[in-house]
């Protein structure tokens, strides 16, 4: 690959995640603090993420893969995308910011696929050079925490700027899709049946018992995982924390280490005990949170963020890498595509709405009980081990070794 192709690639993935991290963390507090919604307002507008989730695939499967070149549609999705961040910013009524959010959710959703799909198609080895590009992600969501505590020093009445921080980035990254490498649309003429399209091909592994088991329990597991993301950041910073965004990219830190621990924990666990990990690791993030304060416990919220290295990588990526070893060449992006819009799509949508529920069924006097909040994703996770355990009878670990040292 050319180094000023590496360079372009490397900026369209920093600017890519940078986008979605600069108002991400930050909306429920910003909800909650400015704009004065309930928990049902705050869940509605995670949710609206994993309903775009649901229907990316569906255009980019029908639009993108068929009929335009990648960049360009990355382009105008990021153009769009940055009108509608700076108009969310005008917006004082938590419901029609829902509205402008989906549609924003609608723009951005697909572009995370298209911007891999820019990726590889300028590598000869995906399993060497994606990963030295993709990581540059996550250093972009990693940045937007330090820049609005750091740089910026944002108050809590001043985060309706990281909207106007994140359109700006859109903005950029939009008028940069339009001089990327070329990726012409990889299906252009050819002809795929509506349930192709949906990925039905994959439906073939509902055969396999225990991927069944894994699927469900993916779903599930999504729905404490939303709590975390709807709620953290206002948690925090009513917990008397300080520089909340800045120390919540521990967690990002965390996960690029243990990413790396992947093929020594595939080689000596295998598939089952590694996603059993994942799933104690939500379970005890959500006690420490439960239990952890900003005065003599501070730790606990510290040991909470820090899991999340373990949470993400030991479900999400052995997960994936465990659908890819089930699949196969020929199924092989319907069914990651599948496995994709189960969790962060339906998972998610139920979670997002769930939490909102949650936490106003916990609020009295304006109020929040936090500790028992908390307790309500810790016990949906630790139900979830409980069934995976039961259930589940594939534990692969030579099957799946080497995919996990080639997508590490």
């Amino acid at each position: 690959m050319k180094s000023t192709t590496r360079v372009q690639l490397s900026l369209m993935m920093f600017l890519e995640f940078f986008v979605w991290g600069a108002w991400y963390v930050t909306m429920g507090t910003y909800l909650d603090k400015v704009l004065h919604a309930d928990g049902v307002q705050v869940g509605a507008a995670y949710s609206a993420m994993a309903i775009a989730t649901i229907i990316s695939p569906f255009f980019v499967g029908m639009i993108a893969d068929r009929f335009f070149a990648a960049e360009r549609v990355l382009g105008i999705l990021h153009l769009i995308g940055a009108a509608l961040l700076y108009y969310l910013t005008t917006i004082q009524s938590p419901d029609a910011f829902y509205w402008i959010l989906l549609l924003y959710s609608l723009c951005y959703a697909p572009t995370l696929a298209l911007a891999n799909s820019v990726a590889f198609r300028q590598m000869k080895d995906t399993s060497k050079e994606f990963a030295s590009i993709r990581v540059l992600g996550t250093i972009g969501w990693i940045a937007t925490g330090w820049m609005i505590d750091k740089v910026f020093k944002l108050s809590t009445d001043e985060l309706g700027f990281t909207f106007k921080m994140a359109a700006v980035a859109s903005l950029v990254l939009g008028v940069l899709s339009f001089f990327l490498p070329n990726t012409p649309p990889k299906a252009k003429g050819s002809k795929a049946t509506f349930a192709q399209i949906l990925g039905a091909d994959a439906f073939v592994l509902f055969k396999d018992r225990s991927f069944v088991i894994f699927f469900i329990a993916s779903v599930l597991i999504c729905i404490p995982l939303s709590f975390y993301y709807s709620f953290t950041n206002l948690y925090l910073t009513e917990a008397g924390m300080n520089n909340v965004t800045s120390n919540m990219t521990f967690g990002q830190f965390s996960e690029a280490f243990f990413i790396l621990l992947i093929p020594f924990f595939f080689k000596r666990l295998g598939v089952k005990w590694m996603i059993v990990l994942g799933m104690i690791a939500w379970g005890l993030r959500f006690l420490c949170f439960g239990y952890g304060n900003a005065d003599d416990l501070l730790w606990l919220l510290f040991v909470g963020i820090i899991l999340h290295g373990v949470c993400f990588d030991f479900f999400f990526v052995t997960g994936q890498i465990y659908t890819d070893s089930k699949a196969g060449v020929q199924i092989q992006s319907q069914a990651q595509g599948m496995i994709t819009m189960a969790t962060y799509g339906i998972g998610m949508w139920i979670g997002t709405l769930l939490s909102g529920y949650v936490k106003d069924y916990f609020t009295s006097d304006n109020i929040v009980n936090w500790k028992n909040t908390w307790m309500v994703p810790a016990g949906i996770a630790v139900f979830v081990l409980v069934f995976f355990l039961l259930f589940f009878r594939d534990n692969q670990r030579s099957a799946v070794r080497a995919e996990a040292v080639e997508m590490v």
